[in-house]
């Protein structure tokens, strides 16, 4: 009960600041349908329950980028498996903003490939709001690449299927996608494989 209070508090405060729902949902960790459970429930509705969802807080490995570093050679393993098991080849890795960036950009660097950032509709838009997610001018392009998606948490997918779908508007093939924590389970978002670090299983 005290931690569904303090995401209540933080996800507020994070509104006050000035924060749209889908950044709250990538700060916290959980779905946007959990930020608008926390932001229209006071702490008196907390004995009522709330959604089914599960916050994660990987802020211990963000913090040091020693471990961020350990836990990106992780994830090239990872990568390195997947595409081995089709003989797939990789030339750009491309990170999730925000969370998936600092993760990205270690894996590239142990690929030795470009780094291309995208940047979801949840980072800008309100919810119901048509707003289209975008590919960074300033890092690597995508067009004729083959392209790895690294990002931190797969929560519903929503996230990871705007992007394959946006790569290969713009030319990309997307042969993998790879994960520290997966809370969805699955082994495919949109026809591509994934793979996670850690699976989060809720048994009712």
């Amino acid at each position: 009960m005290k931690n569904i209070e303090s995401l209540i508090r933080k996800a507020t405060e994070l509104k006050s600041e000035g924060l749209v729902e889908g950044q709250i949902s990538e700060e916290l960790n959980v779905s946007r349908e959990t930020v608008t459970w926390l932001l229209t429930h006071g702490e008196k509705s907390v004995e009522a329950g709330g959604p089914k969802d599960i916050s994660v807080d990987w802020s211990e490995i963000g913090r040091s980028a020693f471990r961020l570093n350990n836990i990106s050679q992780a994830l090239t393993e990872l990568v390195y498996e997947v595409l081995g098991e089709s003989d797939l080849d990789v030339d750009v890795v491309v990170g999730i903003a925000l969370s998936g960036v600092p993760l990205a950009s270690q894996v590239a660097t142990h690929l030795d490939v470009d780094l291309a950032v995208y940047m979801p509709s949840k980072q800008v838009a309100s919810q119901g709001t048509d707003f289209h997610g975008n590919l960074s001018v300033n890092f690597a392009g995508v067009n004729g690449k083959c392209c790895v998606i690294i990002d931190d948490v797969i929560t519903s997918g929503r996230t990871l299927e705007e992007a394959v779908a946006y790569l290969e508007e713009h030319g990309a093939k997307v042969n993998a996608i790879v994960v520290l924590i997966d809370k969805k389970g699955g082994e495919r978002v949109s026809g591509v494989n994934v793979r996670s670090l850690m699976k989060v299983l809720r048994v009712n």
